[in-house]
């Protein structure tokens, strides 16, 4: 798929994301204004593989695009993932309100490049800020979040033993930014704690034929800021290892990530995802666009 038709696709997403929300009562009637926001440049990270706005594999606590108080924002966004077999692609877009609400869409596709044929799961998140700021308070900003996901075609993840083609998962983050902290840098941490069910993020289906538990995993990342708007950063993140016909390991990457200015964005990465499949040691880059309104 070419980047035009990605950019495409994404923006189609955004245009259809108010009529989701009215549908489901979730913002006012009157249809938003959107200007540029007015928090700092990088305060509303990038866009996970999910959706929302964190990092490329981790959410972070942070809400999406650049709106504070009483103020819209929307992104659009679309990933590839290149590692040696399989190969994902994501578009997807947000919108937030307040610098407190955020609702998401994602549509990923999963190529498997070595066995043929390929995956889909298509994702809708929504995520809401608890207590606290990013720069300016002591406490760190910690959101609530969930992700209903929802697989294409049953019939592989069945087949290696999954029980369900659909689940919820849900998360709590924490992130804040220390200033001067890192060789007179600024530092920002994250982390995760995510209830899931989900066998390779959802692409294999939900729990096993021998349960149907929700597991705990721990995510995290740290990022260095070297300039206002360049951070180098790496990220960390627990996997669920339930289905018995291979194992599923933890996901790390180190990225890059380019805030141009509150329109536009890049992040590059390189992932290790260990086992996929049956597959060892999967590696490979990442690469993400975003755009913000």
């Amino acid at each position: 798929m070419n980047a035009l038709k990605l950019n495409s696709l994404a923006w189609n997403y955004v245009k259809a994301l108010p009529c989701l929300c009215l549908l489901f009562g979730t913002v006012p009637v009157p249809a938003p204004a959107f200007a540029e926001g007015s928090r700092v440049v990088a305060t509303g990270g990038g866009t996970t593989i999910e959706g929302s706005a964190g990092g490329g594999i981790v959410p972070w606590a942070v809400i999406n695009g650049y709106g504070s108080s009483d103020e819209w924002s929307a992104t659009a966004m679309a990933t590839g993932v290149y590692v040696d077999d399989f190969t994902l692609k994501v578009i997807g877009a947000s919108l937030s309100f307040d610098n407190r609400f955020e609702l998401s869409v994602a549509r990923q596709t999963f190529d498997l490049d070595t066995m043929g044929g390929e995956l889909g799961q298509d994702i809708f998140g929504v995520k809401y800020k608890l207590a606290g700021e990013l720069l300016y308070t002591a406490m760190p900003q910690i959101t609530l979040g969930a992700q209903y996901k929802r697989v294409d075609d049953f019939a592989l993840p069945q087949a290696v033993g999954a029980r369900d083609d659909w689940g919820v998962d849900v998360y709590i983050a924490a992130s804040k930014v220390f200033f001067d902290a890192v060789a007179g840098r600024n530092l920002l941490l994250n982390g995760t704690v995510r209830a899931t069910k989900a066998n390779q993020t959802g692409l294999l289906g939900f729990g096993t034929q021998a349960s149907n538990d929700y597991q705990f995993v721990l995510e995290a990342s740290a990022a260095v800021l070297l300039t206002d708007n360049v951070a180098l950063g790496i990220e960390y993140r627990q996997k669920p290892n339930e289905l018995a016909f291979a194992r599923e390991d933890d996901w790390q990457d180190v990225f890059l990530a380019w805030f141009i200015n509150k329109h536009l964005s890049v992040v590059t990465a390189y992932a290790n995802l260990g086992s996929i499949a049956g597959f060892a040691d999967q590696q490979g880059w990442y690469v993400s666009v975003e755009g913000t309104l």
